[in-house]
């Protein structure tokens, strides 16, 4: 059973940095594609980075290129996404998600996903 659990979420200013958390209560982590995307009330939910199970592959959306960074403790159960230089638009409720990937594939279409955390809001101001 997979559980999803976001954390970290809060307010920034532009130019700030954030970690959020993501949190499985399972015992096959390892075996998960996990992969962070974020929504808001003017926009569909869209990706934002994905991380497979073994951590060396890792897939990035154009605009956070370079700010964020997606990593995973496997003996932790967790998946960071760190970020850095915030800026207004990120500005968002970022979800985390999981799909059974053994083969340690990363994904980035939503509707692969078979597991969703609740989500956590980021506010970034000017």
């Amino acid at each position: 059973q997979v559980q999803l659990a976001e954390s970290g979420g809060g307010s920034a200013q532009a130019g700030e940095s954030l970690r959020l958390s993501c949190t499985d209560s399972g015992r096959t982590f390892r075996n998960l594609a996990i992969g962070w995307f974020r929504q808001t009330p003017e926009k569909e939910r869209g990706f934002v980075a994905t991380i497979d199970g073994s951590g060396r592959g890792a897939l990035y959306e154009d605009s956070v290129k370079g700010r964020f960074t997606i990593s995973r403790d496997n003996a932790k159960n967790t998946v960071y996404l760190q970020m850095d230089n915030l800026k207004v638009e990120d500005t968002a409720v970022y979800y985390c998600a999981a799909v059974r990937r053994p083969d340690n594939q990363v994904v980035i279409l939503a509707k692969t996903y078979e597991y969703w955390g609740q989500g956590t809001q980021v506010t970034v101001s000017s």
